[in-house]
């Protein structure tokens, strides 16, 4: 089987557990032991397919996270393994050979569509961002901090300077039983390995606002905010206070004066401290030239903006995940680990770069100066966080991050959507689908095969022409590449299935002009010719065929050796008749073997 495996936790969301881990693993196949951490005892072998007792065993004793295999990292040629695919949910037993489990799972997604479409209309999706704006603990154990620079404010909490920092709550056997991503600016209420009780409150933070705080104390000075260019008081009419926010400021053509509002912190001993760039939109909290301590806030950023997920609900967020679409704001992730810096701005946009520390290329961004951007200059960013928020970018996630990663996204997406509807949709069949779409890969180096670079090809098709090089040619690498369905199956082998489904005459046309060969392998061109299928009592049929032409073989190279015994010309009328007598009856089946070695038209008349 594949070594691949992909890992499986349960969905907790606000607290509260939306999907057990038990509900996710039950019916599939484990990839690795399942080990009791007490005593290091192998609880459920690597390869079981998970029953109602398995599961239960597993979760009594408090097992996090499992691996499983999965249709989607199936590496069987042709379709899916059994094991990869786990129990058929229509019986509740391994999945049977031959079974269509991508008509099940187009099914299972498609059905319950019917019944999004008419209720998402009620709720909207507005009301359903149900703002966090504190974390409890979900049991008791002891908290630890990853990657989490904490400071100190004038208050004595302790506000989290991380950007991607982490927070985990260990039990008392070492186990990771929950991890959180803590905003930039939340106040942890807890020191670093401190033990907390369950429903302990652990951090607060504002949910609406993205607070800029300072790490030095200093003397606040403003730079580049000229108030009616850059800087404008707002005064709420409700409360009647005043605010200083920074507007976008567009220069005119001919002045070059470029205007970054920023606000910098000047030291006592050194001079310049720090300085810290104000988003368009952002509210200050200090007076110009006022003394500021450590973890003061300087100025706060609305997260209003930042925060509008996208709230298509219903099918058009199905569609626009399985059509692999890109949103409109989408989020930009950083693909290298490295260091923010903070280049030129151009008139609407700006530039930041990523520098690694092992003192690779730069990588450059161009930013909306609308956008917030959510690191500061020298932050540390790891591969795959956010620059700016907003929803990710499917291929971007597939090309930072990898497969894994991307499956996990997809389908919790999916499913969010359905469970916001009470229907409940097994992981396995989105995984089913989302394989499809990844059926293809972009040749990045042709090694000494045909292919070229920038080519899509199937993956199995650059498998098969790696096999057929000799040893020591470089091999094709790929990379995968996320094909929305319809596109995907307009891609696909077979010419016939893709005519079938859209724009069929270009399908045949192309077909033609390459000359390609049907093999008829799928559903779809088998039902379009008029064959059994090869699904159902179909594979059975097919596996009957390959057993009896295998054996047709073997009788045909068994008669063949027979048929050349017969040729032996016999020395004696004696030796002769014991050759008949060995021959038995077959002898008189099929071809006179004499009259095969000496031609039809021999005769023995005109020998003169």
């Amino acid at each position: 089987g594949t070594q691949k495996a992909l890992e499986m936790k349960a969905i907790i969301q606000g607290g509260s557990t939306i999907a057990s881990l038990g509900e996710r693993i039950l019916g599939r196949t484990t990839a690795e032991d399942i080990v009791d951490s007490k005593d290091g005892s192998i609880l459920i072998p690597e390869g079981e397919l998970l029953d109602e007792a398995m599961v239960a065993k597993i979760e009594a004793i408090g097992v996090q996270a499992v691996k499983i295999r999965s249709p989607l990292i199936c590496e069987a040629k042709m379709g899916v393994c059994a094991k990869c695919y786990g129990r058929d949910l229509a019986r509740g037993t391994p999945v049977n050979i031959g079974e269509a489990v991508g008509v099940i799972a187009a099914q299972s997604i498609g059905e319950p569509g019917t019944q999004l479409t008419m209720r998402t209309f009620h709720i909207g999706g507005a009301a359903q961002l149900n703002e966090q704006s504190n974390l409890e603990a979900v049991c008791d154990g002891t908290l630890e901090l990853r990657d989490m620079p904490t400071i100190q404010d004038s208050k004595g909490r302790n506000l989290s300077l991380a950007r991607n920092g982490e927070l985990a709550i260990i039990d008392e056997e070492g186990r990771e039983r929950a991890v959180h991503r803590l905003p930039y600016g939340a106040a942890i209420l807890f020191k670093d390995g401190a033990k907390v009780k369950q429903g302990d409150r652990i951090a607060e933070w504002d949910p609406f606002t993205q607070p800029v705080i300072t790490e030095k104390p200093g003397i606040v000075k403003y730079v580049d905010l000229i108030d009616g260019k850059t800087l404008t008081e707002q005064t709420d009419e409700a409360t009647g206070i005043a605010q200083r926010v920074v507007t976008e400021h567009r220069g005119s053509s001919r002045s070059k004066d470029d205007l970054r509002p920023r606000l910098t912190l000047l030291d006592d001993a050194s001079g310049e401290a720090a300085r810290y760039m104000l988003a368009i939109g952002a509210t200050l909290s200090v007076e110009d030239g006022a003394q500021v301590q450590a973890g003061d806030v300087l100025a706060r950023v609305s997260r209003e903006a930042a925060k509008t997920r996208d709230i298509t609900g219903g099918l058009p967020r199905v569609a626009e995940l399985f059509e692999a679409r890109k949103p409109k704001d989408n989020a930009i992730i950083a693909r290298v680990s490295g260091r923010v810096e903070f280049l030129k701005d151009y008139k609407a946009k700006r530039k930041i770069a990523i520098r690694p520390e092992d003192g690779g290329e730069p990588v450059e961004y161009l930013i909306p100066k609308s956008k917030v951007i959510d690191v500061q200059e020298g932050d540390y960013v790891k591969r795959g966080d956010n620059l700016i928020g907003g929803s990710p970018d499917p291929h971007d996630i597939l090309e930072v991050l990898g497969i894994e990663p991307l499956a996990e996204y997809l389908v919790s997406e999916i499913q969010e959507v359905y469970r916001l509807q009470g229907v409940k949709i097994n992981d396995k069949h989105i995984e089913t689908i989302v394989r499809q779409m990844l059926q293809k890969v972009e040749i990045t180096d042709g090694g000494d095969t045909t292919l070229l670079a920038g080519e899509q090809v199937d993956r199995e098709e650059m498998d098969e022409i790696n096999a057929k090089l000799s040893p020591g040619q470089l091999p094709a690498q790929g990379k995968p590449v996320l094909l929305g369905i319809t596109k995907a199956s307009l891609q696909t082998r077979s010419f016939i299935s893709a005519a079938s489904f859209q724009e069929t005459t270009r399908v045949l046309t192309e077909a033609a002009v390459q000359g390609k060969k049907d093999t008829l392998i799928g559903l779809k061109e088998n039902v379009i010719v008029g064959r059994l299928i090869p699904a159902g009592t179909g594979a059975s049929m097919n596996r009957l065929r390959i057993a009896a032409s295998s054996r047709d073989a073997a009788l045909r190279a068994a008669m063949r050796v027979a048929n050349e015994a017969h040729l032996v010309a016999p020395q004696t009328a004696a030796e002769e008749h014991a050759a008949e007598l060995r021959e038995g009856p077959e002898a008189a089946i099929g071809d006179d073997p004499l009259g095969a070695v000496q031609g039809e038209d021999f005769t023995t008349e005109e020998l003169d």
